[in-house]
């Protein structure tokens, strides 16, 4: 929409049904339906308009001839018929049937034949008339042709070489359809098309070379018309391809189609256009097309058939040019050029307007065309040629075209025709001038409210209608001299168009007509325009990575929430709800899985009700490059050879360099190994050999991501074999036994070996007193070992390369020596000068050189400390240290040691050692190091007794370093400025170990240094940090957590403070109890918990130290508190006699069983006496027992025996706690049993009591206050 209107339009009278056509085809601003009441007269009329033209048709069929034409009008406008020019009457001739109603004309043919209908060829052109003028319709063309038919055809057998070119001719019939080509086989399967293999515009089939897969009996050509919805298959043809008797050989591209080297091509505008360029070559050609006097548009062009074609789609004046299309391969190239010729049919540039004018006023129509050629501008009127009408003074034509009529009357009512005409066509125009009289009025709603954005077109809206036009001024509230900015321009039907519209324009603009008192206003409001502040980037990624597209925008907030769109490429994308390739997230859209088919240009628009805003970027894919291809092996020589390659694709990432690698066909287990590597720019190597190789390469392209595969490998090639062109490297002596040279070298690599049977000639003679001659021999490695040759002497050494065709170039010799042995001497002269306590100088003369028997290596110190010199102290004595040897170089004869052991007893040898070893030692020399500094002292502690004392207490130093004296200590006060004074205190007495510090400040920290001292001076120090420590004082800013059972209490242990001891007295102000205190808490544990506290209830803490309180405080438990306890049944009378009546019962029956037991009576004594022995295994009964029964066994097996392991009066069988009964257990006569049990067989127990005897367990009550309640008797 242009604008929004915030004022509801009202409903106004409509139009009458005869007005409302005419203003919809005279007026351009004519008033819709619903808009306005017209005040005309009821019986107005209106010129005939036609609706549907008559149209060309080619008619292959009877029932193809209808021509129609139908038109509006009123009166009923009436129909007539031209052909050719010449008046024609379908309704005269019998042939033809006409159906005519109001508004319609429609002719059409009653034969039965095609070839009556010929007589109807011709150009038609339709009139339709009323008394308010003629309109006249386009020409229509009517042509007759038959469809096309299957002809006979021979088939065609062809044969032709592998490599050769070949054309298949199709040969469609000719018709002026234009077919569509499919080749096919007989099972209709399309033909893979290729760039080797394409389809023509023509139909053929061309092949560039043919393989030996293109061998078929059945191409077939199948020709397709859409018009007639006919196909058509042509005779299969028969194609073989012969083997080629010699090798292959490529071939230069040559044209197939077209051919030569120039053509030219004529299309009008708007149409379509095909350039081909079909080539033959092998390998086969490629094709790239260019603009020769420009660049060529890729918007206006598109590539296709494998870039054999170049079409033009809606063509235009500025694709006329010359074009070029180039083939290229390994052979060389070939080019073609065309010239296009662009013209056009007439097409129009200005359109007169139909209009309704006022007696007296002048009317001009301006009729502009264009074309190529240049169009001819020629008018009719009501479809006669103004040369044919009457003279008319007031009628002028101008040069451009234009008709002017001036002072026009009612008599100038008609329908004028502008016809344009060229070569190519006519196109004609019809345009209504009509002459009345209407009073002026104003359509448009009045307060209409126009909202626009910045920057936009605003266009406020003053619809008059009126003969004659009613003429406008436009007003505005915020400027005087509305029309004197240039950005206003009026319109001719009234409105007001504003440019470029900005936030100073807003506010209420009037419409008046001259010289009435019509007017309407209007406000103009402007929004701030849409704006993408964050556009979409041009993105980089690789395949299969996510890719994420942000647009942010700002929106004005009036506008509302803004709708994004994203296209891609300009077609609307929608999210992905299967793979989720879009997903859209608010200013995002993320592409997952990028794939190549997802590359392009991306766009985001945020559009509002108003404006829209769009920005783009583009999504490119980077990824390895394809690998080279078409390797070729050219121009040969002397161990040289150029390879060439052809790119592969680069996948948007451009090859940074190529990497060539060779495979030497007779050491294939070797592998591939790299030969060269070429800069980007290149496709082809100049490949330096080695002789006697059998070579294959193959080229690997590297861009930013990685490496491509490998290419195909090349041919192979072979070199020829030649006398070896270097030697082995590296030639030395690698003797180490007395009396061999053992020469050893770098092997050489096969690749240098030149030719066949490879050896190295080894040559050797002694340097001194050997002579000129050499001796040699002859080995295929290294290395070559010579004995009997002497210890340590000097020889000159040369390995040379030799093969089948001769020796390698002639080596310099090298110096090398047999093997060493271990030297014969010591060094002499050693000597020992002390320069201080732990430094000393070694000296010595040099070895004789011919005792060493080798190079020698230099000299060897070893150093032995035997222990201190304090032994006489009584320090014992310890075991000597290991060694510490030192090196010297060979030609050195002093050597300085220091780190040694002060106050120390050392031993020193000295030795000769070359790579094959050490000579004897020389004689052992004893030294004593002086005294020195003491190390630091062990250990240093401090202890505080009180708050202005600090006691030191330290351990001797480990490394005395001499006989120790006493201690030095020195300490200072630690602050900021570091400025504090050092206070020193020296000890005489090296047995002392503790000191104490007195009058110390309470309140500083101090730092301590204590070193031991010995004749050569202080040591090295031991520092600690320290302060005193404060006497202790109870804990403050007690934190409590109180609970149901308990209350923590928690605080902040004061630093340097000594540990105090406290108690916490607390008292129960709910039961009255008296107050208790817990054991004694140190002020150090930082926490605390009181427990055994009673739920919901009111506790008083108090906190003493030294019998003082130092805090108060009031705490409630949580939980509910212990409610009185009420009186139960327990306390009852009758309770109280049940009771005793039992307890009497277990006393008589205690007495009984104590009876019992003294007379020997029916009582088990197997528990007593046999324990858990088996009832099976236990002895026969004795006779004392004669009253002892089976049964009564079984009645008392279970019951435990009362004697001396009864526990009825043990206290484990009283549990006051409150959770348990008493539990007695007893052993009872049978007769008392049976009084308690209902008969059952086997053993009686009290689960055969009743459900309700006071015996029974089940129905024992719960425990009560802690007390029990209840007896149970258990078995």
């Amino acid at each position: 929409m242009a604008h929004t209107q915030r004022q509801q339009v009202g409903g106004r009278g409509q139009c009458s049904s005869r007005l409302f056509p005419l203003l919809l085809l005279l007026l351009p601003f004519a008033a819709q339906p619903g808009q306005a009441a017209i005040h005309i007269p009821s019986n107005f009329k209106r010129p005939p308009v036609i609706t549907t033209q008559p149209e060309s048709v080619t008619v292959f069929s009877v029932e193809d001839l209808v021509m129609s034409c139908e038109a509006t009008g009123n009166p009923p406008p009436i129909f007539r018929w031209t052909k050719d020019g010449e008046e024609f009457d379908p309704g005269s001739d019998p042939e033809l049937k006409v159906s005519q109603q109001s508004g319609s004309f429609v002719f059409y043919t009653l034969s039965n034949t095609m070839d009556t209908l010929k007589q109807y060829q011709g150009k038609y052109v339709c009139y339709a008339s009323n008394e308010l003028g003629t309109a006249v319709s386009n020409e229509a063309i009517l042509k007759t042709d038959v469809p096309p038919t299957q002809q006979k055809e021979r088939k065609v057998h062809m044969k032709s070489e592998q490599g050769n070119s070949i054309v298949l001719k199709c040969n469609p019939p000719q018709s002026s359809m234009k077919p569509i080509i499919h080749w096919m086989d007989r099972g209709l399967h399309h033909i893979e098309l290729s760039q080797r293999v394409v389809s023509g515009k023509d139909g053929n089939l061309y092949f560039a070379h043919l393989t030996a897969e293109d061998s078929k009996d059945d191409y077939t050509c199948n020709v397709q018309y859409l018009a007639t919805r006919t196909i058509l298959a042509k005779e299969p043809i028969t194609l073989t391809v012969t083997p080629s008797n010699s090798v292959v050989r490529n071939k230069r591209p040559q044209m197939m189609r077209p051919t030569g080297s120039h053509s030219t091509y004529h299309a009008l505008k708007g149409q379509t256009l095909e350039l081909e360029c079909i080539v033959q070559g092998l390998p086969t050609p490629d094709v790239s097309w260019l603009r020769k006097d420009g660049e060529l548009s890729e918007s206006r062009t598109v590539k296709d058939m494998f870039d054999r074609r170049l079409l033009f789609s809606n063509i235009s004046e500025t694709d006329g040019g010359e074009y070029q299309c180039r083939a290229n391969n390994s052979q060389g190239k070939v080019t073609h050029t065309y010239t296009v010729i662009v013209e056009a049919a007439p097409y129009w540039t200005k359109e007169p307007v139909s209009q309704l004018y006022a007696p007296g006023e002048t009317v001009k129509l301006d009729c502009q065309a264009d074309g190529i050629p240049p169009p001819m501008i020629s008018w009719t009127i009501n479809g006669i040629p103004i040369s044919e009408t009457d003279e008319d003074s007031r009628r002028t034509l101008t040069a451009s075209g234009s008709l002017i009529l001036n002072d026009v009357t009612f008599g100038d009512t008609a329908i004028y025709q502008c016809r344009a005409s060229n070569k190519h066509g006519t196109i004609l125009t019809n345009t209504n001038v009509y002459v009345i009289e209407l009073p002026p009025q104003i359509l448009t709603e009045d307060g209409n409210t126009y909202t626009f954005t910045e920057g936009q077109k605003a266009l406020l809206e003053c619809e008059t209608f009126g003969s004659p036009k009613p003429k406008v001024i436009w007003e505005s509230g915020t400027t005087s001299s509305l029309l004197a900015d240039p950005r206003v321009n009026p319109l001719t039907n009234g409105g007001l168009e504003i440019y470029n519209v900005t936030h100073s324009d807003e506010g209420f603009y009037t419409c008046a007509v001259q010289n009435t008192n019509l007017s309407v206003s209007a406000e103009l409001e402007v929004l701030n325009r849409t704006v993408i502040v964050s556009p979409p980037q041009a993105l980089k990624v690789q395949p299969g990575t996510t890719a994420i597209f942000t647009c942010l925008a700002i929106v004005d907030p009036k506008l509302g929430s803004p709708l994004i769109q994203w296209r891609k490429d300009g077609l609307k994308l929608f999210e992905s709800h299967i793979d989720e390739k879009y997903t859209f997230e608010g200013p995002d859209l993320i592409i997952t899985n990028v794939e190549p088919y997802d590359e392009g240009i991306y766009t985001c628009e945020v559009i509002t009700r108003l404006d829209m805003a769009e920005a783009t970027g583009t999504l490119t894919l980077y990824d390895r490059p394809d690998p080279p291809g078409l390797l070729q092996i050219t121009d040969p020589k002397h161990r040289e050879v150029t390879l060439s390659w052809t790119p592969g694709d680069d996948h948007n990432s451009p090859v940074l360099e190529y990497v060539v690698e060779f495979e030497d066909q007779d050491l294939k287990e070797i592998g591939w190994e790299e030969l060269t590597r070429v800069s980007e720019n290149k496709v082809h190597a100049r490949l330096s050999l080695w002789p006697y190789m059998s070579y294959r390469f193959r080229v690997i392209a590297i861009n930013e991501v990685g490496k491509s595969d490998s290419s195909k490998p090349s041919e192979i090639h072979n070199t020829l074999a030649e006398a070896p062109d270097r030697n082995p490297e590296d030639v030395r002596s690698e003797s180490t036994n007395p009396n061999t040279l053992v020469i050893a070298w770098q092997e050489m690599e096969k690749h240098d070996f030149s030719g066949p049977d490879f050896k190295y000639k080894v040559m050797w003679r002694k340097v001194v007193g050997s002579g000129p001659n050499w001796h040699i021999d002859y080995t295929t490695a290294p290395p070559f070992t010579v004995s009997d040759v002497g210890n340590f002497s000097a020889f000159e050494i040369k390995v040379q390369a030799v093969n089948e065709k001769g020796e390698g170039p002639e080596p310099d010799p090298v110096i090398g020596y047999s093997g060493e042995d271990s030297p014969l001497e010591p060094p002499v002269d050693v000597g020992v000068e002390l320069i201080n306590s732990s430094t000393i100088k070694v000296t010595w003369a040099a070895v004789d050189r011919e005792s060493v028997r080798g190079h020698l290596l230099g000299y060897k110190i070893y150093l032995v400390r035997l222990g201190s010199r304090a032994h006489h102290q009584g320090r014992r004595a310890t075991e000597p240290e290991s060694p510490v040897v030192l090196e010297t170089g060979a030609n050195e004869e002093k050597k300085v040691i220091s780190s040694l052991t002060p106050y120390s007893h050392y031993t020193l040898v000295m030795t000769v050692f070359n790579s094959k070893g050490e000579g004897p030692a020389s004689e052992m020399l004893s030294f004593k190091t002086d005294e020195g500094v003491p190390g630091p002292p062990m250990s240093l502690m401090l202890d505080s007794p009180s708050e202005t004392e600090m006691t030191l207490h330290w351990t001797p130093p480990d490394q005395p370093n001499g006989v120790l004296i006493g201690y030095l200590l020195q300490y200072q006060q630690i602050v900021e400025s570091d400025d504090s004074p050092m206070q020193v205190v020296t000890i005489d007495d090296s047995a002392v170990t503790h000191l104490t510090l007195r009058s110390l400040d309470r309140h500083s920290h101090y730092r301590f240094y204590l070193r031991g001292r010995t004749a050569a001076g202080d040591g090295e120090p031991i520092m600690q940090d320290g302060a005193t420590v404060l006497d202790g004082v109870p804990p403050s800013n007690i934190s409590l957590s109180v609970g149901e059972n308990s209350v923590n209490l928690s605080w902040v242990a004061k630093k340097r403070h000594r540990n105090v001891s406290f108690q916490i007295h607390y008292l129960n102000k709910n039961d009255g109890s008296k107050w208790k205190k817990t054991e004694k808490v140190n002020s150090s544990q930082s926490f605390y918990q009181l427990q055994g506290l009673a739920p919901g209830s009111h506790y008083r803490l108090r906190f003493t130290y030294s019998n003082t309180t130092f805090w108060e405080t009031d705490i409630e438990t949580e939980g509910t508190g212990v409610t009185e306890v009420q009186p139960s049944f327990a306390t009852q009378g009758w309770f109280i006699g049940v009771v005793s009546a039992i307890v009497l019962l277990l006393l008589i029956l205690l007495i009984l069983c104590f009876i019992k037991r003294s007379k020997g009576g029916k009582y088990s004594v197997k528990d007593k006496e046999e324990g858990p022995m088996d009832s099976e295994a236990r002895p026969m009964k004795d006779e004392t027992f004669g009253e002892y029964s089976d049964l009564e066994e079984k009645r008392t097996a279970s019951l435990p025996s009362l004697g001396e392991e009864s526990k009825l009066c043990s206290e484990d069988n009283l549990d006051y706690n409150g959770s348990s009964a008493v539990t007695t257990e007893l052993n009872m006569d049978e007769s008392l049993v049976s009084q308690f049990s209902r008969p059952s067989e086997g053993p009686e127990t009290l689960h055969g009591l009743p459900d309700n005897s006071p015996l029974n367990p089940n129905n024992a009550p719960p425990a009560n206050n802690g007390m029990p309640n209840s007896v149970t008797i258990l078995d």
